[in-house]
């Protein structure tokens, strides 16, 4: 068994002592890896996959979607506008939509291509200048601009807790917004933390070097 198989496993297993593993959906984020580091998890059954970067994203997973159509790319890192129409050719969820005229963009080319993705909308929680995210306080006009004006499919919010803080206090005021706009979807977690996010319902966690080993 491979290492990236065996480091696999063993999240499964830590998720499993506390919750149910099946609510539970593990983006393995591969970003930098090469497929050939990322093959055994493929053939393994795991389906969702993140990437950062679009140009990346292409020329590492295009064959690879053709001949398994089963696997589910998730942009998780920011998102270019002039960078959407290609996004929309490789991923099936995206989960950095952060501002109208990201939103407009996106929503325009779904229509040309005739796609419809999943999103999640991306919440600056701890109000960080650096930080990309729609604020709190507009978060509810934001998610009906999306939902309503424009027909994009969201299924949740996304945050990243400022670094050097206790994640809980985070999670909770995401968690609880996510309830209060009725999504039943959330992205949290990644690998120093996602144990906590799975605690304050977390639906989606993303995880790199926990399953891949550091990135060189």
């Amino acid at each position: 068994m491979t290492l990236v198989l065996k480091n696999y496993n063993n999240l499964i297993l830590n998720i499993n002592q506390k919750f149910d593993c099946n609510k539970v959906n593990i983006i393995a984020v591969s970003k930098t890896f090469s497929l050939d580091h990322i093959k055994p998890l493929i053939e393994a059954g795991h389906i969702h996959f993140g990437e950062n970067k679009v140009q990346e994203a292409i020329d590492k997973w295009t064959e690879t979607k053709k001949k398994n159509n089963k696997i589910k790319l998730h942009m998780v890192g920011k998102l270019q506008r002039n960078k959407v129409k290609k996004s929309l050719q490789i991923f099936d969820y995206i989960h950095s939509l952060d501002n109208i005229k990201l939103a407009d963009t996106v929503a325009k080319e779904e229509k040309k291509l005739n796609k419809k993705l999943k999103y999640f909308i991306q919440v600056n929680v701890g109000n960080e200048e650096q930080k990309a995210g729609v604020s709190l306080e507009n978060t509810s006009e934001f998610v009906h601009h999306c939902v309503i004006k424009l027909n994009l499919d969201v299924i949740g919010l996304m945050a990243l807790p400022p670094q050097s803080s206790d994640p809980t206090k985070y999670f909770n005021i995401i968690s609880e917004m996510n309830n209060k706009l009725k999504f039943k979807d959330l992205s949290l977690g990644m690998s120093a933390d996602y144990m906590e996010a799975i605690k304050f319902n977390s639906t989606f966690i993303r995880v790199g070097s926990t399953i891949f080993g550091n990135r060189s």
